[in-house]
């Protein structure tokens, strides 16, 4: 850890608005310069009722979608509340996972609300993690061609990450993310106690967004991180409210500057290109996050290859992965094969792709010269090569 890193700082204020019993934290997201949704972080489910009545989305369809996983868990238990206030609210359950991330799903969801008889002044709720939230939203940004959505994010990756933005989408062929609209949602509510349901590999794969936040943007929140990890680990609630609540607000901070990415939202994707390509190449067997730690450390490494980061900022990086349970090498793969898998991400822009290294710890920058050749150290530096390790 760097002796000079400041100790315990909040940067941002904590905005509390009390509901009863409950206290939530609000956080507003502006979009072309004006408030646009909040995304309101709170500790159960009860509030909104009252969120719906405060946007004037009472009185229509309600449709739930979510997946087999959360489904049996939540569903009910959010229909209950939202039934007195709704025409009609109705259910549809997708078949967990990333690889139901896809066009055919979408397909179905459609189906689903003809048949229910949804219209484009009716109301989507996405009741899920990441896969849920993009495969919702581009619904929601095609159906009828458009109509409103609220993201309900259950997992510690989509409430920190992939919830906030309005990038919507599903994969195409396996490459990632491939067809997709941007779409801004209602509203964002966060349930924290959803979080204590994950299990170990889901909850920690999340983290490594939450990672991503500080190493790009915020030196004093990953110090912080470093310094919160056994509660962080624990699931301490408290913890988490103030670690997801400055996460949201990094990224609100990038994607109100670039709500289409067009330019510094691209910041975002550290990690993302070999991580995604690993994605692929594993055929989604690995999750997100555990792909995207190991895009990081890439990135990270070429960065200090490049003089950018000092060696012990890079092996810092590296090995705070490794206490969260995500991974820092990778066997079984082919390096070249992961390289040419980068060259399809839909980051690339003709024989380019963006890269995004950091410059020093809380400072991205976006670089299109990184060559084949220093990709492929990269991947071989967190390639774990079990011959060459025996024969050492």
């Amino acid at each position: 850890m760097r002796s000079d890193s400041p100790k315990r700082i909040r940067r941002y204020p904590l905005f509390y608005i009390e509901k009863g019993n409950n206290m939530s934290q609000r956080i507003n997201v502006l979009y072309q310069k004006k408030p646009c949704y909040d995304i309101v972080i709170t500790r159960d489910f009860n509030g909104l009722t009252e969120e719906l009545e405060l946007l004037q989305l009472t009185g229509k369809k309600i449709a739930i979608i979510t997946d087999t996983q959360v489904g049996p868990i939540y569903s009910q238990e959010v229909k209950e509340l939202l039934l007195p206030l709704s025409e009609q609210v109705s259910i549809f359950e997708m078949p967990a996972g990333e690889a139901n991330k896809t066009l055919d799903t979408v397909k179905s969801i459609y189906t689903f609300l003809i048949q229910e008889g949804f219209g484009r002044k009716d109301l989507l709720i996405a009741l899920g993690g990441g896969v849920v939230g993009d495969v919702t939203g581009y619904a929601a940004a095609t159906y009828m061609r458009g109509i409103d959505f609220i993201q309900m994010p259950t997992t510690l990756l989509s409430q920190n990450d992939s919830s906030i933005g309005g990038k919507t989408g599903v994969d195409f062929d396996g490459y990632k993310n491939m067809v997709g609209a941007f779409k801004m949602p209602r509203l964002v509510y966060m349930n924290l106690n959803v979080l204590t349901t994950l299990d170990d590999r889901q909850y920690f794969s999340g983290f490594a967004e939450v990672m991503k936040h500080g190493l790009i943007k915020d030196s004093a929140f990953y110090t912080w991180l470093i310094e919160n990890m056994y509660e962080i680990c624990e699931r301490d609630l408290d913890i988490l409210e103030e670690m997801i609540f400055r996460s949201c607000n990094i990224k609100k901070t990038v994607v109100e500057k670039d709500p289409t990415e067009q330019g510094d939202r691209a910041l975002l994707n550290f990690g993302h290109t070999i991580g995604h390509a690993i994605e692929k190449y594993m055929n989604f067997e690995l999750t997100h996050g555990e792909c995207i730690s190991l895009g990081a450390v890439a990135a990270a490494f070429i960065s200090w290859k490049r003089n950018l980061i000092s060696m012990e900022d890079y092996y810092e990086v590296r090995d705070m992965y490794v206490p969260f349970y995500l991974p820092i090498s990778i066997d079984h793969i082919e390096p070249k094969e992961i390289l040419q898998l980068t060259k399809s991400d839909k980051k690339a822009e003709g024989k380019k792709i963006k890269f995004i290294l950091l410059k020093r710890i809380g400072k991205a920058v976006i670089d299109d010269t990184v060559t084949d050749a220093e990709i492929l150290d990269a991947i071989n530096e967190i390639y774990f090569n079990e011959e060459e390790d025996a024969c050492e």
